[in-house]
C-alpha cells in the first residue's frame, strides 16, 4: 500500500485500533507542549495523579499568554509553573521568551515525532512533518504520564499545491483561501495534508502559518512532508542532525482531495467576526482602520516581520493607526536586529514594539477602540476575543496589514506599487540564525525533592461526582451555531488570571452571551442539582481551553445537547463528565427553548448498552431521541464522572 505522510505518521505511532475513518485509535506520544493559560491546570492534574517524572521523550512548558502582571496572580503562577517543571522534569520557557509554537519549532520540533499540546494551535508543528495535536489539558497530562492519546481516526484531505505565490500574496492568504472554501467547520473529522510541486515555494515558517490555522478549519491536525526545505530550516537552527526525510509514497491515496494553484491567489481578509468570513481585500478596501497588529503564532516567521519593516521603511504610519508589533520569540528579535536596519526601520516609522508573546491574540492587552476596525495577522477574530465587546477585528497577511497601517484604510498591498512606487521586497533567509536559548531552563536530573510553589490564587482541582442515572433539569441556556470557547469562557486580562482557580473563573461562564448565567447556574444547582445546555452546529470551536468544560461542570452542567461539536471541545466535555449528546432529528433543536425542563431516565443502562437516550420534555410532554459517538471506554469514563475519576478507579483496581 502506498502511504501518504499522515498514514506513515499514524502507523508509526499506532498502539491500538485500525486506521479506518471513524474508528477509535490510540497513539504513542513523543513530546508535549503546554502554555501558561492551560498549563497550570495540567500541572495540578499531574500532582493529583501522583506523577514522579514525565514519561515523554521531551516536555516543554511555555509562559506566553499571561504576561501582564497587573497584580500578583500571573507572577505567582509563573513561579508555580517553574517549580512544577523542576519537580516533574519539564523544560521551562521563561516569560518573554516567546510564543510556544514558534519556540518549539525552533528548538525542539523533530520531523516524524508526535506532539500533544494544551493549545489548539499545536498543529502548527505539522509544518515540519510532525504529527501534532491540540488537546485539553487532562489529555496532555495523561500523555505526559505515559498514557496514549485516544481519538477517532480522521479522514485525510489531500490538498495539492501547484504554482508559485505572486508578489504581495503570502502563506496567510493560502490558509484564508482554505477557510473561504471550507469555513470554520469544513475540516472536522479530517487531517489536512499538503503536497505537490507548490511546496517548493513555501518555507518551513510559511508551512507553520498554514498548519497553525488549520485549527480554524476545525481540522484534527495539519501535516506537511519533511523535505529539503525542512532540512534547510533545521540547519539554520543549528539542529541539522534532527532532520529525517518524510514524504508521501508515489501514487499515495487520500480520502478526499483539493487543489490550489498558488499563482491564482490574491490578498484575502477574514471579516468580523469569524475566521471563515473570508473575502478578497479589494471588496472591503477603503474602510478606516484604527489599529494594526503584526505577529502571533499565525505569522511567526522572521520573513513576516522583515517584509513589514521593508514596506514601512522611510515612511510614517498613518496618525490614526496604532501600529503594534508582537515578536514571536526573542530569537526572532535578535535575528531581525541583525538584518541591516529592519528593527530600527520599524521603530522609526512608529511601531509600538512589544515583548515576545501572545498578547492581543488572547486579549492580554492591545484591546482596540470601541466599534473601530483592527487589522491583525492573528488566527482568530471571535466576538469580544480582543477584549473589546463591540470589536471589529479583521484577519489578514503581514503585507495587507502593513499597507493598511500606512494608508489608514484597509488596502490591497498590490496598490502600493502605484501609491508609493513600491516594489515587492524579496526575502532571503539567512543560512544560519542567531540561536537564543538563554531563557530555556532545562529540567534537573532529579526533581523529586523540589517543592511546588503555590500562591493564594491557586485552588486544588474540584472533585466531581459520577453521572446520575436520572435527572429532571432545566435548559439553562440555548445557543446557536459555531459557539466558540471564547464565548463559553472568555479569555483576556480579566478572566485568565483565574485559570488555576475554578470557583472564581466559573463566574465568567457564558458571560458574553448571558451575564446572569453563573448566578442562575448556582441557583439551579441548589434547586435541581444540575442543568443542561442546548446548542446548534459546531459547538465549542476554537481554543483547547479545558476550562470551557471544567467551569460549566463546576456549575452543575451534566449534558450538552447539540447538532454537532468541534473535536477538542467535544473531547473536553467527555473528559470532565459532561455528556455530549446529539439530536437524532436536528429539527428537534427548534422545539426546545431556554427554561424548558427535560427529564432523563435510565442513563446508566443506556450508556452501558450503547443505546440512544430518550429525553422527555416535561413542559409539553414530548420525547426526543438523542445519540452520541462515544467508544465503550469513553462511556465508562462518562459514567465515572470524568477522566480523573476513571483514572483513579483503574489505579484502585490495579492495586488490588
Amino acid at each position: 500500500m502506498n502511504l501518504n505522510v499522515t498514514q506513515k505518521l499514524i502507523q508509526s505511532h499506532l498502539i491500538s485500533g485500525k486506521m479506518t475513518p471513524g474508528a477509535e485509535i490510540a497513539l504513542r506520544i513523543d513530546q508535549s507542549l503546554t502554555q501558561d493559560a492551560t498549563g497550570t491546570m495540567v500541572m495540578l492534574e499531574l500532582e493529583a495523579m501522583g506523577l514522579k517524572q514525565v514519561k515523554t521523550e521531551l516536555s516543554a512548558q511555555y509562559v506566553d499568554h499571561n504576561l501582564l502582571q497587573t497584580d500578583f496572580k500571573n507572577a505567582d503562577d509563573h513561579l508555580f509553573l517553574r517549580s512544577a517543571c523542576q519537580r516533574f522534569g519539564i523544560w521551562y520557557s521563561r516569560p518573554g521568551n516567546g510564543i510556544s509554537h514558534a519556540v518549539h519549532m525552533e528548538r525542539f520540533g523533530v520531523p516524524g515525532k508526535s506532539l500533544i499540546g494544551s493549545d489548539s494551535h499545536t498543529p502548527a508543528a505539522g509544518g515540519m512533518g510532525m504529527l501534532a495535536f491540540g488537546a485539553g489539558g487532562i489529555d496532555v497530562a495523561m500523555a505526559i504520564a505515559g498514557e496514549p492519546m485516544y481519538l477517532k481516526m480522521p479522514q485525510v484531505l489531500g490538498v495539492k499545491l501547484t504554482g508559485k505565490l505572486p508578489d504581495w500574496v503570502s502563506a496567510k492568504d493560502v490558509v484564508l483561501e482554505m477557510l473561504r472554501r471550507y469555513d470554520v467547520d469544513g475540516g472536522r473529522g479530517k487531517i489536512i495534508e499538503y503536497y505537490g510541486p507548490g511546496l517548493e515555494n513555501l518555507s518551513a515558517m510559511d508551512r507553520h502559518v498554514i498548519a497553525n490555522m488549520g485549527t480554524e478549519l476545525g481540522a484534527t491536525t495539519t501535516v506537511f512532508p519533511s523535505d529539503e526545505e525542512t532540512k534547510r530550516f533545521l540547519i539554520a537552527q543549528g539542529r541539522g542532525e534532527d532532520w529525517v526525510e518524510l514524504v508521501a509514497d508515489e501514487n499515495a491515496q487520500y480520502d478526499l482531495t483539493e487543489e490550489i494553484n498558488l499563482a491564482e491567489l490574491e490578498p484575502l481578509i477574514a471579516c468580523p467576526s469569524s475566521p471563515g468570513n473570508v473575502v478578497p481585500v479589494r471588496e472591503v478596501a477603503g474602510r478606516e482602520v484604527s489599529q494594526v497588529v503584526v505577529g502571533s503564532s499565525a505569522n511567526p516567521g522572521l520573513r513576516d516581520f522583515w517584509i513589514v519593516s521593508q514596506m514601512v521603511k522611510g515612511k510614517t504610519i498613518n496618525d490614526r493607526v496604532s501600529f503594534d508589533v508582537n515578536p514571536t520569540s526573542r530569537q526572532a528579535i535578535e535575528n531581525l536586529a541583525a538584518m541591516g536596519t529592519a528593527f530600527v526601520d520599524l521603530i522609526h516609522t512608529g511601531a509600538r514594539f512589544h515583548q515576545a508573546g501572545c498578547l492581543g491574540c488572547i486579549g492580554m492587552g492591545q484591546a482596540p477602540a470601541s466599534e473601530q476596525i483592527s487589522l491583525r495577522t492573528m488566527p482568530r477574530n471571535f466576538p469580544g476575543r480582543s477584549g473589546t465587546a463591540d470589536d471589529r477585528v479583521y484577519l489578514c497577511s503581514p503585507e495587507t496589514a502593513a499597507a493598511s497601517a500606512l494608508t489608514g484604510k484597509i488596502t490591497d498591498p498590490r496598490d502600493l506599487e502605484k501609491l508609493y512606487d513600491m516594489s515587492y521586497p524579496q526575502f532571503e533567509p539567512p543560512e544560519t540564525e542567531i540561536i537564543n536559548t538563554e531563557m530555556l531552563v532545562p529540567p534537573p536530573s532529579d526533581g523529586s525533592n523540589v517543592e511546588i510553589v503555590k500562591g493564594p490564587n491557586i485552588e486544588s482541582f474540584p472533585e466531581f461526582s459520577a453521572l446520575p442515572d436520572s435527572a429532571s433539569v432545566p435548559v439553562l441556556l440555548k445557543v446557536g451555531d459555531n459557539i466558540s470557547t471564547d464565548e463559553i469562557l472568555p479569555a483576556g486580562a480579566q478572566v485568565l488570571p483565574f485559570r488555576s482557580n475554578i470557583p472564581k473563573i466559573s463566574e465568567f461562564v457564558y458571560y458574553l452571551l448571558d451575564a446572569t448565567f453563573a448566578e442562575r447556574a448556582r441557583e439551579t444547582k441548589d434547586e435541581y442539582g444540575a442543568h443542561v445546555l442546548v446548542a446548534g452546529d459546531n459547538y465549542a470551536q476554537g481554543s483547547s481551553r479545558e476550562h470551557a468544560a471544567i467551569a460549566p461542570r463546576y456549575l452543575g452542567q451534566i449534558a450538552v445537547i447539540a447538532k454537532s461539536y468541534a473535536r477538542i471541545g467535544w473531547q473536553n466535555l467527555v473528559n470532565f463528565g459532561i455528556l455530549p449528546l446529539e439530536f437524532v432529528n436536528p429539527e428537534d433543536y427548534d422545539a426546545i427553548a431556554a427554561a424548558d425542563e427535560l427529564v432523563f431516565e435510565g442513563l446508566h443502562r443506556a450508556l452501558k448498552a450503547g443505546e440512544n437516550i430518550l429525553v422527555k420534555h416535561k413542559t409539553c410532554d414530548r420525547t426526543y431521541e438523542l445519540t452520541y459517538s462515544l467508544s465503550e471506554r469513553q462511556r465508562e469514563l462518562i459514567l465515572a464522572g470524568g477522566l480523573i475519576n476513571y483514572f483513579k478507579q483503574n489505579l484502585a483496581v490495579a492495586a488490588q
